[in-house]
């Protein structure tokens, strides 16, 4: 019998005349005890799961007190089930030598899932992590508001929108809910140092905006020199990309700015940074000083000193 049908005949039959022992009845939601190798990742799922220090502490307890919280899937047409919610448990299961999910089992479409799968990692627990990183509230927003959208569905509350209904849920401001989820524009490399707190945030958001090339030159940069981007140069490599005047040569050039001179050596012309225009770089302001004090010291001046300047 196919999963489908399996799930239709509960209604008749009962969960409990179909897998005996290993269903009961918690809080009027019926638990039903699926084998580990019959559970399936969702085809895209933005919560990780880690071998951590946090996942040794859920393996003790439920070594001890068992899976307290059931995960949530629905079945899948190719058999078995999609798990939507308790990669982790599944996980620590699988350490822990148990072979068995305790699962809520519903039929749900593509929309549903993705919103159920979102709502239920994000809600606080004990077999939840205690902290997302920025890469998964980020797809985790964008999955659910994509969701939402399609579904139509919005706020009871008239003319409220679905990211009303998430600030709602997290406790998030909108701009904020839109800036995570802008971070799902970065490429992979950048989005990892982010998680990894290589590239901070508000810099990461405003790097969001380059295209995929502009993006790996800056981590290519970051790695060559070894440095992070100020917000400051993410707002002016943004600034250059919308002129249309960006290039690859001028985001190396600005992320070798941020690279610390030797111990004892001063910035020279990056103290005068609030002079020049926000795209130039340290060589050009370099240059512009070098030219006004060649000019200063050709006039007449008592303060002359020939060979001063090269």
């Amino acid at each position: 019998m196919g999963n489908k049908a399996l799930v239709e005949r509960h209604a008749l039959t009962g969960f409990d005349d179909i897998f005996k022992s290993t269903t009961k009845e918690v809080d009027g939601k019926m638990i039903v005890h699926i084998p580990l190798t019959d559970l399936y990742p969702p085809e895209f799922n933005p919560f990780n799961v880690f071998d951590d220090p946090s996942m040794s502490r859920l393996v003790k307890r439920i070594k001890r007190d068992g899976v307290r919280d059931p995960g949530l899937a629905r079945p899948r047409v190719a058999g078995g089930y999609e798990l939507l919610c308790g990669g982790r448990r599944k996980r620590a299961c699988e350490i822990a030598g148990i072979a068995t999910l305790p699962l809520i089992i519903r039929e749900l479409d593509d929309d549903s899932a993705a919103i159920a799968m979102v709502d239920s990692n994000l809600e606080p627990g004990l077999e939840q992590r205690e902290k997302l990183l920025y890469s998964e509230k980020a797809w985790a927003y964008r999955v659910k508001l994509e969701a939402l959208n399609h579904q139509g569905v919005k706020s009871e509350v008239p003319g409220q929108l679905s990211v009303d209904i998430l600030c709602e849920q997290t406790g998030e401001s909108k701009n904020q809910i839109f800036r995570l989820v802008r971070l799902t524009e970065l490429i992979v490399t950048l989005l990892d140092k982010v998680d990894a707190k290589q590239l901070a945030f508000n810099p990461a958001v405003e790097l969001s905006y380059l295209s995929q090339v502009e993006q790996t030159a800056v981590a290519a940069a970051m790695d060559k020199y070894a440095v992070k981007p100020s917000l400051s140069q993410a707002v002016r490599l943004r600034k250059l990309k919308k002129a249309g005047r960006l290039t690859v040569e001028q985001i190396d050039a600005m992320l070798l700015e941020t690279k610390k001179p030797p111990k004892g050596a001063t910035t020279g012309s990056m103290r005068f940074r609030k002079y020049f225009p926000p795209d130039y770089s340290e060589k050009q302001m370099d240059a512009v000083i070098r030219s006004l004090l060649k000019e200063w010291l050709a006039s007449e001046t008592p303060f002359r000193k020939e060979g001063a300047v090269a």
